[in-house]
């Protein structure tokens, strides 16, 4: 066998036991799933009429921002679920069993492109919910079948990023619960953005950041996709972002990974 046949059936066999893993903890992915669906029940039905008629649309009210709310749960979703990735890094790293793994005759990049492609799995599986449940309570995308595959592609290549993102974080951790928290102030930029209200209602330091930061994008090139909004340069700079966000983190997991732990 080559060293690329031994790496994949070695990342198969990890992928495996993370899927294991994720089947043996299902409070874990309820839970990360359910974050979302709670932030979407509130404000469509809390703030939606309010927020709703301050939108200007033609329906207006709840039916308005249910559409305008649901691309920002699902980006929250992606941020949402990587909590879940930095925690099974960090348990991994903290137990030992990457110490024994390191002893093994198995490829080292298979330990995490396993955790990667199962959180990718277990995240996807995430958005198909919420977007089944957005459409209970409302949400009537516009999209054609290629503007639904330019959704996904985007939400699958922002979930990567942020999954190595969230590998790095978990592998820098110093214990479980350091990486259970650090990747929550990801889940705050959708509403420091234009996920909930856009970023024109702002003033003018909060408006600049809300614009600037990484998020606003791929919610902007989301809803554009989904419900027909002007997108403008707004999938481009979701696409540096990402590629940007991506490679540091790949770069930086590698750095941390093939690092000895000091105990």
């Amino acid at each position: 066998m080559s060293t690329l046949s031994y790496a994949t059936h070695d990342s198969r066999t990890m992928l495996r036991r993370n899927l294991r893993r994720i089947a043996r903890y299902p409070s874990m992915t309820l839970m990360l799933v359910g974050f979302p669906i709670v932030f979407l029940l509130l404000f469509v039905y809390v703030f939606g009429g309010t927020l709703g008629a301050g939108l200007g649309g033609s329906s207006g009210g709840r039916a308005e921002y249910v559409n305008y709310v649901a691309p920002a749960i699902l980006v929250m979703a992606v941020s949402a679920s990587i909590q879940g990735t930095a925690i099974s890094i960090s348990m991994d790293m903290t137990e030992g069993i990457i110490a024994r793994f390191r002893t093994m005759a198995i490829s080292q990049t298979a330990v995490l492109t396993g955790h990667v492609i199962g959180s990718m799995i277990q995240t996807i599986a995430s958005i198909a919910v919420i977007v089944g449940v957005a459409m209970l309570v409302g949400f009537r995308p516009t999209a054609g079948i290629v503007e639904w595959m330019g959704a996904i592609s985007l939400l699958v290549m922002f979930s990567f990023a942020l999954i190595w993102l969230a590998v790095a974080l978990g592998l820098n951790a110093k214990s479980v619960e350091t990486a259970s928290n650090t990747p929550m102030f990801l889940t705050l930029l959708p509403f420091l953005g234009s996920g909930f209200v856009p970023t024109e209602s702002m003033p003018a330091g909060l408006r600049w950041f809300a614009e600037y930061q990484p998020f606003t994008p791929f919610i902007e090139t989301l809803r554009g996709l989904l419900i027909g909004t002007s997108v403008a340069d707004q999938a481009v700079l979701a696409v540096v972002w990402s590629v940007g966000i991506g490679v540091a983190s790949y770069v930086w997991a590698k750095r941390i990974f093939r690092r000895p732990r000091v105990r």
